[in-house]
């Protein structure tokens, strides 16, 4: 009896009595198949409601074809750049992209990867919320190959393309003990994102280097927005003793810090992870840990196209390496 799910070539050749390979050339429409076997191939096809992955042998053959691309926050300029590095590779393949948000939901992620696999998609560019990947399992058994950015997946084997979160993050950190700041405030979002977890990490690092510690009492987490960020910098700015500097461990929790910092005209060093757009133009200077964003999008979209043609037998990590940067100090 067939499992349940999307009919395959396998269920297909079982079902008519051929060999896969026969089925293969059938629904493939490649000449020289005896019509006996072509019929029953076709009767087969009918009955199951099998429909051929037309788009996953375009991907290997070069041909016109889809990525679906899962991002974690389509708001996040951070995503929407990435997704413009997929598309231009995409178009000079002559490929379409699709793109939805799983809006850092498990289940929402889980249900979008499905629902384009069911759409046959040539291939998935993920970028993880889930703890685990095996639901997608079957599908890479199927030819469909997949690509983690940003955070490593599980459960599969699949590459992943990912920022030097902690290295970013230490560096930036050491720079600020290195000027002479021990109160060093630290905003971030949750730890149980993959990439803050990995950040913190970095501020760990630095100030072990240093021979220090952070105070728990500078560190705030769960920071979704600017204006969360902006509220937890408020709070800091206003206690008896003040941090003197402040890490931010994305562009958001930057923006919110500065809202709060700039009105004030606080004495405070700032270093941030991720540009922003804008941050050339701020009237002061601060450190930002920058990166090709450009450079994440464009190898997870041309590692895709080489899984295309030769399915992942591991799983494969690229690093994409991050840089201190000034931005600001116009006026």
């Amino acid at each position: 009896m067939r499992k349940s799910g999307r009919p395959t070539m396998i269920d297909v050749a079982a079902e008519a009595g051929v060999s896969l390979k026969t089925v293969s050339r059938v629904v493939n429409g490649e000449p020289h198949v005896d019509p006996a076997l072509t019929e029953r191939v076709n009767a087969a096809v009918t009955r199951l409601g099998y429909h051929r992955n037309a788009l996953a042998a375009n991907l290997r053959s070069g041909s016109r074809d889809t990525i679906g691309f899962i991002a974690a926050d389509l708001s996040n300029t951070f995503y929407m750049a990435v997704a413009a590095a997929v598309s231009s590779i995409a178009a000079r393949q002559r490929m379409h992209v699709v793109m939805a948000s799983s809006e850092e939901d498990a289940d929402i992620e889980r249900a979008l990867a499905l629902d384009m696999c069911q759409r046959q998609v040539g291939g998935l560019i993920v970028v993880p919320t889930a703890a685990d990947h095996s639901y997608l399992a079957r599908e890479v058994e199927l030819g469909t190959p997949v690509v983690f950015l940003d955070r490593p997946g599980s459960g599969i084997p699949a590459d992943a393309i990912l920022l030097d979160n902690r290295g970013g993050a230490r560096a930036a950190v050491a720079e600020l003990l290195a000027e002479g700041h021990r109160r060093i405030a630290v905003l971030q979002d949750s730890l149980g994102i993959y990439t803050m977890a990995e950040r913190w990490e970095g501020v760990h690092d630095a100030f072990a280097a240093a021979g220090h510690t952070p105070d728990p009492a500078l560190v705030v987490e769960n920071l979704h927005t600017p204006t969360a960020a902006r509220d937890a910098m408020e709070r800091l700015l206003a206690a008896d003793d003040p941090p003197t500097a402040v890490f931010c461990a994305n562009n958001r929790a930057t923006i919110g810090a500065l809202e709060s910092i700039l009105p004030r005209g606080a004495d405070v060093a700032i270093a941030g992870f991720d540009d922003f757009e804008l941050s050339r133009l701020l009237p002061r200077r601060i450190r930002i840990v920058d990166y090709d964003i450009a450079d994440l999008g464009t190898r997870a979209a041309q590692t895709l196209l080489s899984r295309g043609a030769e399915p992942a037998t591991g799983s494969h990590t690229q690093l994409v390496p991050t840089r201190l940067v000034d931005r600001g100090g116009v006026g």
